[in-house]
């Protein structure tokens, strides 16, 4: 993915800051002010995802289907690769609980939250940059695609976990990836979006069983993605 920087501006007050070697480019105001009402609006979302997790001697790449409220309830189902496809982890409200498959169907239910998982979901973003005081917004490329950047720090003290990025598109106004980078600037996670919608209107079900109970079909870049939940 190519990226290239062009400004980075202070969130509160939308000004250009002047930086060496690169183009001042004011971000737009009025693109930006959709974008910020769009997320902390949002109700809820779909979306399939490749997520990959970087660490210093390996790389692990999923691809996943993610469903969410701002509420706070999620479901996040692994695709592939095979070995874990199958996988589900819920969230409703109170409760995780993860199905494997290969495990004799068998429903593991847990009571502390990973940080690793929570930060892949665009709403944890929002929670975080809505909250921060130290939030930049960015004009910036990503595939050639004109985008707004946003930035947030994540609370705690994770050391792989520090700062997360989300680029969105300023034509579609849809997120495209959101990157999380560690406390010494080194990418650590990274969600690409090959599909997003907000606002789905989203069953409790999904929340609180693994069952499969409908489908969801959207068409997007020339081919139907279908899959039962």
């Amino acid at each position: 993915m190519k990226r290239r920087l062009l400004v980075v501006l202070a969130c509160a007050g939308l000004f250009a800051l002047a930086a060496c070697g690169v183009i001042q480019e004011q971000v737009d105001a009025g693109v930006y002010e959709r974008i910020h009402r769009q997320l902390v609006q949002m109700e809820s979302f779909s979306a399939q995802a490749t997520v990959t997790y970087f660490s210093n001697s390996n790389t692990h790449t999923y691809e996943t289907i993610q469903f969410a409220r701002a509420s706070g309830e999620y479901r996040i189902e692994v695709v592939s690769p095979a070995n874990v496809a199958g996988n589900v982890t819920v969230f409703d409200g109170e409760t995780i609980s993860q199905f494997n498959p290969r495990l004799d169907g068998r429903i593991t239910q847990m009571t502390h939250e990973s940080p690793e998982r929570l930060e892949i979901l665009i709403t944890s973003f929002v929670r975080n940059f809505v909250r921060s005081q130290e939030v930049t917004v960015v004009a910036s490329t990503l595939d050639e695609a004109v985008t707004t950047v946003l930035e947030a720090p994540i609370p705690g003290e994770h050391p792989y976990l520090a700062t997360s990025r989300l680029w969105v598109c300023n034509d579609t106004l849809l997120p495209m990836q959101i990157t999380i980078y560690d406390t010494a600037g080194v990418e650590r996670i990274a969600v690409v979006y090959n599909f997003f919608e907000f606002d789905t209107v989203l069953d409790n079900i999904l929340f609180t069983t693994w069952h499969h109970t409908g489908i969801i079909m959207h068409y997007y870049d020339d081919y139907y993605y279908s899959y039962e939940y």
